[in-house]
């Protein structure tokens, strides 16, 4: 008999299950994948670690937290600065002098902020969508080239009919820094960051290939508690309807040439190219392998935004009005569970970043574990 059966072996659960085995309790982690970590999850191919679902890149303010996940990893010092694509013009992100240089031909911070004034002077009532939302932060060049077709093709609309809430601020830097993040804490786990979770479970017993809601009944069985980091709707057999998601789709190559396109993140903004951005792994870990040497091959993948259906795999929540109230009410059964925890961003139907997803499971840890 175990005391904690944890449902999912990514972020969350990988470190409510560290907590509860640091507590001298007995722990069971399973994931329905062949592997751990989740969408965190990295494969080494060719000496590149390869993230899987998508680029991940650790950031945070939350100093417990960086030095939670620094007894297992020692992070590089990778700062994300990437490059948009706008029918072959190029960009700084996030929109600074740079930017603003490349666009209008400014030079110093008060012609860039003269002219941004200026051309935010086309919206003058609250705006009604995310477009006027966006032209009333930054203008309408930044808007037509850097906002549009991107934010078009993330959600499957076109921004006039999407709700303002979604942009509620774009940063704007009158500066030349191109450090995405405006956090004190930055880079990738050396390694990758499947090993990174591989320390976090040392020790503990993991059954991969194991789908809890298959075989319920019996795993239920085998533990006092069990924390539940899945789909909360597909807990309850979604009897009270789908929570939406958006999805996204990969297109991976191995290339045999050393650099494709010179930058970790490259976002095409335009709304003619059908994917939103590129990402070419070996630059999150400087174009080096585990032994420093430089990798003569390289791996990029092409992101498609599509919308959720069942079978994909679910990753941004729909965080709309319909959505948000089925949520709640599914919240409300969940918490009549007796004897189980939900937990992640699947379990709370909420976008976690790593850093928050770790904080979240840690305080749940101190709030359950007795």
């Amino acid at each position: 008999m175990y005391d904690y059966l944890i449902v999912g072996a990514g972020l969350f659960g990988a470190v409510f299950a560290r907590e509860a085995a640091d507590a001298g309790k007995k722990v069971l982690v399973i994931d329905k994948r062949s592997h751990i970590g989740g969408n965190v999850y990295t494969k080494n191919v060719c000496g590149i670690n390869v993230h899987e679902y998508g680029a991940h890149i650790f950031h945070t303010n939350n100093e417990e937290v960086w030095q939670y996940l620094n007894r297992f990893t020692a992070f590089n010092r990778f700062t994300n600065s990437p490059v948009a694509n706008y029918k072959g013009e190029l960009y700084s992100l996030p929109f600074n002098m740079y930017t603003f240089n490349k666009m209008w031909g400014v030079v110093t911070p008060q012609e860039a902020a003269e002219k941004i004034a200026e051309q935010r002077k086309e919206i003058t009532g609250e705006p009604r969508n995310l477009e006027e939302q966006a032209i009333s932060l930054v203008g309408r060049d930044i808007y037509e080239k850097l906002i549009r077709g991107y934010t078009m093709k993330q959600w499957g609309r076109p921004c006039n009919e999407l709700p303002s809430f979604i942009i509620k601020r774009l940063p704007v830097r009158l500066t030349f820094d191109n450090n995405y993040f405006n956090a004190r804490f930055q880079g990738i786990p050396i390694g990758g960051y499947t090993q990174m979770v591989e320390h976090i479970l040392d020790g503990i017993e993991v059954r991969l290939d194991t789908d809890y809601l298959k075989d319920r009944e019996l795993l239920r069985g085998l533990a006092d508690t069990v924390v539940y980091t899945g789909p909360i709707d597909a807990y309850f057999d979604f009897c009270l309807g789908n929570l939406e998601y958006r999805s996204v789709r990969f297109e991976t190559e191995l290339l045999d040439i050393p650099n494709f396109q010179g930058n970790a993140a490259v976002n095409y903004t335009d709304s003619d190219t059908p994917f939103t951005r590129i990402i070419e792994h070996k630059w999150f870990e400087f174009g080096k392998d585990a032994d420093g040497n430089d990798i003569d091959k390289t791996v990029i993948s092409r992101e498609y935004s599509s919308e959720w259906k069942p079978g994909d795999e679910p990753y941004y929540p729909v965080n709309d009005e319909k959505n948000s109230s089925l949520y709640a009410a599914y919240k409300a059964l969940a918490e009549k569970e007796d004897g189980v925890l939900f937990g992640g961003r699947l379990g709370e139907y909420k976008y976690y970043d790593m850093d928050a997803v770790t904080a979240a499971a840690l305080e749940a840890a101190k709030k359950y574990i007795k």
